[in-house]
């Protein structure tokens, strides 16, 4: 197997000036650099990959925030990110801010050193202008980070006008909305303002709960559900902002002795694989997951090679109907 000094000697040049070729450091002539090149490909010093990363300036890397790659919806994402990148020659560095902005920024930081070629944002914690002093080539997923960063989202007005309406045909007549926290700005607040229009148009009695910002807890989620239905116990149907908090509401039903779908009519959102598993299955609005990671890396490739690229991305969605309605 080569060595660095085997290299160094093919080129014609001293072991320190290949690491500083390698390591990108100091002023390296284009004729040395190309001397260095040639010899490690001679040699078979390094993987083609790499030779070619070195050869185009960029690493091939490309960094992945997420909040937590525990939840079903990140993580069905993730899987689908992951296989895009490949196919495009590119790995992915995953990172789980689990809603920590202290968290988020030292990942940001380490991805900078890293040389990373871009950023994938699914985090949503620091200030909007932590992200535009960021210069280099960001795509935000399911968040808005500023006008001039590029985003990809699902339709969630329409999903929200979709599950509604669903929930009032199926009879309902006192409706609750479970929100995200709405003091984001967010491409999923367009869910509250669906539902808020259905509901003013139809003139049904409703009420909207919010969670907590920077948490995706379980607990937290039956806490906030069993305050619902304590306080408003006349509720028959309820349309959550996300898969995971209609199966707690499910679970909460129970122990209110209300029957699913008989005394509640429950819709979700994403379409996470539990879904359709659960019992009952849950009626939900589905997020096409495989596109959303894929025009993620399309967008964001496209932006590394200085292409131009659309910044409001909203890919539609599907209503699918179960046993929870």
């Amino acid at each position: 197997m080569a060595s660095l000094k085997d290299v160094a000697k093919r080129a014609g040049v001293t072991v320190t000036t290949v690491s500083r070729v390698l390591n990108n450091r100091g002023y390296i002539s284009e004729e040395t650099r190309k001397k260095v090149y040639k010899a490690m490909e001679e040699l078979n010093y390094q993987p083609n990959e790499i030779a070619r990363a070195l050869y185009k300036k960029r690493s091939y890397f490309i960094g992945l925030i997420i909040p937590d790659v525990s939840h079903p919806f990140f993580a069905e994402v993730t899987k689908y990110i992951e296989y895009y990148a490949s196919l495009n020659g590119y790995k992915i560095l995953l990172c789980n801010s689990y809603l920590n902005p202290e968290k988020e920024k030292e990942y940001i930081n380490m991805l900078k050193r890293h040389q990373v070629d871009g950023i994938i944002m699914g985090s949503h914690t620091l200030d909007i202008e932590d992200y535009k002093n960021l210069n280099f080539p960001i795509v935000a997923l399911d968040r808005y980070l500023s006008d001039d960063i590029p985003y990809i989202t699902s339709d969630n007005f329409t999903g929200a006008v979709l599950a509604t309406n669903l929930l009032i045909q199926k009879g309902c007549k006192c409706l609750a909305h479970i929100s995200g926290p709405l003091e984001l700005n967010t491409p999923a607040n367009d869910r509250y303002y669906g539902f808020l229009k259905v509901v003013s148009e139809n003139n049904i009695e409703h009420v909207v709960v919010e969670t907590k910002l920077n948490k995706f807890d379980m607990e937290e989620y039956q806490k906030i559900i069993n305050d619902l239905f304590e306080k408003n116990p006349f509720i028959d149907g309820i349309f959550a902002s996300s898969d995971m908090i209609a199966i707690t509401a499910i679970k909460v039903a129970e122990a209110f002795k209300k029957r699913v779908p008989d005394d509640l009519k429950i819709i979700g959102f994403d379409d996470i694989n539990i879904a359709s598993w659960y019992k009952p299955s849950i009626t939900t609005i589905r997020q096409n997951k495989e596109e959303i990671a894929k025009k993620s890396i399309e967008i964001l490739i496209n932006l590394i090679e200085g292409k131009k690229v659309e910044n409001k991305n909203i890919l539609p969605i599907s209503l699918i109907e179960r046993e929870t309605t």
